[in-house]
This record gives structure tokens, sequence and C-alpha cells, in this order.
């Protein structure tokens, strides 16, 4: 019996190890290896055929190119919908995933030699420069899931979106009863911080994490250091106060920009995709067509 459980146990290690096992290293570098195979294999066809012009897309080679890669794009574009069904295995999400990576990567290559080097103001270039567009922006993507959400975790800490935005609320609570006795204009600044919107900056201030209208900085700017009597005190209280509210900004801030970095390449991936499916369509028709 013990050996039985520790044999079980074993195994249910050895499982896990291979769940944490990024996706690009699945099987051993099985889609790397298959990828690096077909590249090889359609640049030496290409080398190696005896042809006059070289090969293009109108030759032989160009049409099985042509036909490989276009097999290739329609099945790497249904990832999304595997996405949808949770399964193990062979073709488990994350060999799916893997392959999708690096069979994509191959297209580089097989979509280059199909061109046979010759680019031109048509729809077969524009579906040459979609596919390039969202091989780029796919590898932009293994990136950014790979690295950012480390930075995401370092600058959260132990808390959550909604927790920072709680931390924010309890510093203006403060923050509006301290500046009660300060003057008119001392109170208009902090009133000003507290009014604005935190989400203020749209997609461009998230992206960059530039700010150049925040209230609570210009409120910082402009407060005075000091000044005599119960009024000195309320200042000081209140300018301590905007020094945490702008740290917690700058928490929320951070995360705003690494999430909109981690999310900003599927806004053009996802369209590119579509559109590269379209254009393809476009060139497979006029392709037969014209022959």
């Amino acid at each position: 019996m013990a050996t039985k459980a520790t044999n079980r146990y074993h195994l249910d290690e050895k499982r896990r190890d291979a769940d944490h096992v990024s996706f690009l290293k699945h099987r051993n570098w099985r889609w790397l290896k298959l990828a690096l195979l077909l590249s090889v294999v359609a640049g030496l066809g290409y080398a190696l055929i005896d042809q006059q012009p070289r090969p293009n897309g109108g030759s032989w080679y160009g049409y099985t190119l042509g036909t490989v890669g276009l097999v290739l794009i329609v099945w790497l574009s249904l990832l999304g919908v595997r996405k949808r069904y949770i399964t193990t295995g062979n073709w488990s999400l994350k060999a799916w995933t893997s392959a999708h990576v690096w069979l994509g990567l191959s297209l580089i290559v097989i979509g280059t030699l199909h061109t046979g080097f010759q680019v031109g103001w048509n729809v077969h270039t524009l579906a040459y420069a979609l596919m390039l567009l969202v091989i780029f922006t796919g590898i932009y993507g293994v990136y950014a899931y790979a690295t950012l959400p480390k930075s995401l975790s370092s600058n959260r800490g132990e808390m959550t979106r909604a927790q920072m935005l709680e931390s924010l609320t309890a510093i203006d609570r403060q923050l509006e009863a301290a500046a009660q006795p300060l003057g008119r204009s001392e109170s208009d600044l902090v009133i000003a911080a507290l009014e604005q919107d935190v989400f203020h900056g749209g997609a461009w201030g998230r992206l960059t994490g530039s700010y150049p209208r925040c209230a609570t900085a210009r409120a910082i700017r402009r407060m005075p250091d000091n000044a005599s009597g119960d009024a000195g005190q309320a200042l000081e209280r209140v300018n301590a106060l905007l020094a945490r509210r702008s740290e917690q900004l700058a928490q929320i801030r951070r995360h705003l920009r690494i999430r909109a970095a981690i999310e900003i390449w599927l806004f053009i991936h996802i369209p590119a995709t579509i559109a590269l499916l379209a254009a393809l369509l476009a060139h497979v028709v006029s392709v037969f067509y014209y022959w």
C-alpha cells in the first residue's frame, strides 16, 4: 500500500510539474522543432528547385507553400474558439497555444517564400503585410504575458485593485476633513484634486502613465509649505495627505499602465487576424479567377 501511495504521489508531482512548464516548452519544445523542420524544408525546397525564373506565388512550388500557409493561418486563427473548451492531452489548450506560437512564426518563412520576394500595391501584398502584422503583435503578446504579470504583482503587493481604490477613498475622506480650516485658494486646490476622476487621462494616459493635468500634482506644487497658527497645522496635515494621495494614485496608475501593456496587443492582433482572413479570401479568389 505504501508503495502504491508513493508511486501515486510521484505521478501527481510529475503532473503538477508538467502543468507549470511554459507553453513554449510544451512536450520538450515539440512545436518549435516542428516549426523549424517546416521552415528548413520550405527553404531547402525553394533553394534546390532548378527553375527560371525563381519560384514565386504563381509557380507550382508557390501554390504548394501558399496552400500550407493558408491551412496554417486558418487553423491557428481557431485558437480563440479552442479556448472555450477545457481538455487535456496532446490537444490541450497548452499544446494548442504552443503550436499557435511556433507554427505562427514559421509562417514568416513560408509566407515570404510563397511571395517569391515579389511585392506590389495589390491584395496579395496586403495579405502578406497583414500576416506579418499578426505575427509581430503575437510576438509582443507572448513577451507581455511572460514578463508583465510579475511587474503587476510586484506593484500591487498584497492589495487587489478594489483595495487600492478603497485606500485612496480613505485618504480622500481624511483630506477633505483636514482641508476645512484652509483658506479659499488652498481649499479650491484640494477640492479640484478630490473631484478629478481617478481614471482621467483616457487610453493614452493608461498606456504611457503620463497625466500632465493631474489635479493632485498641481495641488502639491501650489500648496504653501507653511503658515502660522492653526492654519499651519492644518496645512502641514493637508500636505502630508496630498503626498500620500499622490503615492496611492501612482500605484493605481502603474497598475493601469501594466494592464494596458498586457492587453493592448489584442486590440491590434484580433482585428488584424480578421482582416488577414478577409484578405486571404480575396487573394485566393483572385488567383483562381485569373488562373
